[in-house]
Parts: C-alpha cells; sequence; structure tokens
C-alpha cells in the first residue's frame, strides 16, 4: 500500500503539464534570493512516453491483487533515460532521479538512494512538489543512515520551503533531535507535534509520547526529580487511555509510586489486573500487598487466587544430574507459586478478610513448606478462634518442635490456654510455668494469673465431678 501511494506520487508530480506557475519568495531581503522554483513544469514527449510505462511498470499487480512491479522493465527504461541524461531538460532529470530514488529505497540501497535524491534537489529545474518530497525523503534516509546532524538541517530546510508544516514532520525532527542527544529540542519539536495533532483533530501517535516521556527522564535533572515524575504521569495517563497496553499500565503504576501515591498506584495495577495485563509474581504480589495496604484484603485474595489459577511459561535454573552444572530449563506453570512467602500472603488476606475457613487450608500448606514453626503457630491460633482445639494443640506442637518462632513465652500461653479449654489442666499448667520464666513482668505476671485461674478452675471442675458422681449414687 506504501509502495502504490509512493508510485501515484511520483506519476502525480511528473505528469502535471497544465497547473499554474508560483514562485518561491525569498524570506528577507537582506539575505541573498533563493533559487525561484516552478510548482508545475511539462516532460518532454519522450520522457513522458518512457515514464508513463515505468509508473505502469510499478503499478503491476499479481492474480491475487498483491502488489508485484515489473522491476526489469522499471530498470531497463530508467537506464536508458540516465544513459541519456546528458539530452535530457534539467526537469526531465529531476523526474528520472526521483524514480531511481524511490528503486534504490526500495531496494534497501540507501546510499544510492541518498545520491539520487541529491541529484533531483541540484537539478536547477526540479519543480517545487518534487524538489520538497526529494528533500524530506533524503532527511529521512539521513537518519536511516545516523547522519542526524544532516538530517536534521534537510527537515529544518524543509520546514523553511513548503507552505504546510506537519505534525509528522515536527514529531520526526523530534525523533532525530533525541537521536543526537539534543533532548530539550527533541522535547519542544515532540511537544508541537502532539498540539498540531490534537488542534487537527486526529490522535497523535503512540510513539511520540513514548519518545517524550523518554527525553523527560533523560532531562530529570534539569527540570527536578518530582516534577519530571509528574510530566511523565500526564503522558503514562494519556498512553494508559488512548494506546491501552500493559507497559504503559506498569509505567504510570511505577511512577505514581515513586510520588507516593500508593492508592493510585493500586487503582493503577487493580485495571491492568482487570484488563488480564499481568503476567508476572511480581506484578500479582505488589498489587495485593497495596490492596492490603489499602484495606483491601478481600481483593488481595482474590488477585492472588486468580495468580495462582493463571498459568505461564517461565524459566527456572536447575542443578544437572548428569554434569552437576547448572542449566536453565523452560517450565509451565502458575504465575503465583505455591511458596511458603506466597501462600502465608494469601493466608493472612483471607484471615484479614475475616475468612478463616479459606485461610486455613493455605496455611496448612505454608506451614508444611516452612524451615521454622512460624506459620504452624499461626495455624494453632486460627485452629484456636475457630475452637477446633486439638489440631490448634497440634499445630503449636509442631511449630515449637520446628523452633525459630518468635515471642516463644506467648506462644506457651497460648498453648497453654488451648490445653486449659481442653480441661487438661496438668498440660496447661505446664505450659503457663515455661511463660513464668519470662524475663518480661507482663507475660510473668500473666502467666502466673492463668496458673492460678487453672488451679481455681480444676478444683472447680473436680467439685462439679464429685456432685455428679454423688447425684447419681443417690438416685
Amino acid at each position: 500500500m506504501i509502495k502504490s501511494k509512493l508510485i501515484y506520487l511520483f506519476a502525480l508530480l511528473a505528469l502535471t503539464f497544465s497547473y499554474p506557475t508560483s514562485y518561491i519568495e525569498a524570506q528577507s531581503s537582506e539575505k541573498p534570493k533563493k533559487t525561484q522554483y516552478k510548482k508545475a513544469r511539462a516532460l518532454q514527449t519522450s520522457t513522458a512516453k518512457k515514464m508513463a510505462k515505468v509508473y505502469e511498470a510499478l503499478e503491476v499487480v499479481d492474480e491475487k491483487g498483491e502488489p508485484a512491479p515489473d522491476m526489469e522493465t522499471v530498470i531497463e527504461i530508467l537506464t536508458e533515460l540516465r544513459d541519456a541524461r546528458a539530452d535530457l531538460k534539467s526537469y526531465d532529470r529531476s523526474v528520472m532521479w526521483n524514480s531511481w530514488g524511490y528503486v534504490y529505497f526500495s531496494d534497501a540501497k540507501y546510499e544510492q538512494a541518498m545520491q539520487a535524491y541529491e541529484n533531483v534537489i541540484n537539478e536547477p529545474e526540479v519543480t517545487l512538489p518534487i524538489r520538497n518530497a526529494a528533500l524530506f525523503t533524503l532527511a529521512q534516509l539521513n537518519l536511516v543512515k545516523e547522519n542526524y546532524s544532516k538530517g536534521i538541517e534537510l527537515i529544518l530546510q524543509w520546514m523553511d520551503e513548503v507552505e504546510t508544516v506537519t505534525a509528522q514532520s515536527w514529531a520526526l525532527l523530534g525523533q532525530a533531535y533525541y537521536q543526537q542527544g539534543n533532548f530539550n529540542k527533541s522535547m519542544s519539536s515532540l511537544k508541537t507535534a502532539i498540539s498540531m495533532a490534537e488542534e487537527e483533530g486526529y490522535k497523535p501517535k503512540e510513539n511520540w509520547y513514548v519518545l517524550l516521556a523518554a527525553c523527560i527522564s533523560e532531562l530529570k535533572k534539569e527540570i527536578g526529580e518530582k516534577e519530571a515524575l509528574l510530566q511523565q504521569v500526564d503522558i503514562y495517563e494519556i498512553l494508559v487511555n488512548l494506546y491501552p497496553k500493559k507497559l504503559y499500565f506498569v509505567q504510570l503504576g511505577g511512577t505514581y509510586g515513586q510520588l507516593g501515591r500508593e492508592k493510585d498506584y493500586m487503582i493503577t495495577l487493580k485495571a491492568a489486573h482487570a484488563k488480564d495485563f499481568l503476567d508476572k509474581e511480581s506484578e500479582y504480589l505488589a498489587l495485593a500487598q497495596l490492596l492490603l495496604l489499602n484495606q483491601n484484603p478481600f481483593w488481595a485474595a482474590q488477585v492472588l487466587v486468580s495468580g495462582q489459577k493463571k498459568i505461564t511459561t517461565y524459566t527456572e535454573t536447575v542443578i544437572d544430574k548428569t554434569t552437576g552444572k547448572e542449566v536453565k530449563v523452560e517450565k509451565t506453570g502458575p504465575v503465583v507459586r505455591d511458596t511458603e512467602k506466597n501462600l502465608k500472603l494469601l493466608a493472612d488476606s483471607w484471615r484479614m478478610a475475616q475468612e478463616i475457613d479459606k485461610a486455613i487450608p493455605v496455611l496448612e500448606k505454608a506451614a508444611k513448606l516452612s524451615k521454622d514453626g512460624k506459620s504452624y503457630v499461626l495455624l494453632g491460633n486460627l485452629y484456636l478462634s475457630e475452637d477446633k482445639l486439638d489440631e490448634a494443640v497440634d499445630s503449636i506442637k509442631k511449630g515449637l518442635k520446628k523452633g525459630k518462632v518468635d515471642k516463644l513465652s506467648q506462644v506457651h500461653l497460648t498453648l497453654g490456654q488451648a490445653y486449659f479449654e481442653l480441661q487438661k489442666f496438668e498440660d496447661a499448667k505446664k505450659q503457663f510455668r515455661i511463660a513464668a520464666r519470662d524475663k518480661d513482668k507482663k507475660v510473668k505476671t500473666t502467666a502466673n494469673n492463668w496458673i492460678k485461674y487453672t488451679e481455681n478452675e480444676e478444683i472447680r471442675v473436680k467439685n462439679l465431678a464429685l456432685r455428679r458422681d454423688y447425684i447419681q449414687s443417690q438416685s
């Protein structure tokens, strides 16, 4: 399609016979007058016939209607014209060189294309449309060849000579300045391009915004870090609305995070999750933690569960049994894997959401994977809160056996309470006595109070039993 449009353009520019003539006036009387170029000229009859055949050959399509230009004919005719160029008028040569430029450009022979377009603009009788088109194409070719200074020079020259400067040309200039490392001019040009596009009522190109954000990043020290982040937020907010892609949601969220706007960060990641953009474990964990931070434990749990259900391919480093060396293996599995850390986060989310029945089986898995007893102790507390006393005792004992438990005296107190509820008073007092050895006065006092309470309860229960036995013996 692009080639077809270019072909029509070349044909239209070259075969214009009857348009009125006008001239480009010099911009300042103080400077030497520029060469005056006509807007239209006529080809010599013989050249016109040959060029008509060139355009016809370029327009050939195959059986499916796809472009299939007869390049053999094109090159043959253009070669004839080039060999006879000394006998051609200047305008005819400009048309011929313009076509050669297109042929070379299409074949990725950029050096030869550049020379052809140089020839076009150097012809004294080249028409203004052909010259301007050649100038712009030559600028693009210089950028392709990383001749950024020359490319910029040609774009500015083109802008100086055309009647209408487009948003696309400002964007191209911005890209050239960026590659040159002139980020201030790049930013200014890109802002102009975006503003012009908006004024003309069409959507600015995606990469214009991306490059503008990159410029701001490069100028962070000059602009100021916070101001740069605020400007980038504005750009990423536009990108997620106009071009909703995962990358822009992540960049917007990350920028909110750097600004300390955790709630906005959460909302952005949640929107990305709703669009099914999240595909990394770290992204699911970040969103879950932000939801917990903002007191949304139920949604945090739902996010983690959705990550457990989403299957992805990932690379894992393992030890080769034959060589003993580390090798990378591609595996398939859930995005959020059942690691101790992830399971504990999910269990905490369900627990904080008061969904204890859902938290318990998750914490059971985490406890089995844990190298310490902390998860078993927490599991025991959950069982105790649900009046599952035997399970509570069993879990806490497993936790103590595994070791590395925080606030050990408090754990013994909890275990003692579980035994107390089971009316295993001797076991309960044993645990309370261990807790009473703590150096902390509050813990010591609490443990001793429990010991007294347990002894009293033990006596009360024995008396009730004796009374019950007496009543039964009298009946």
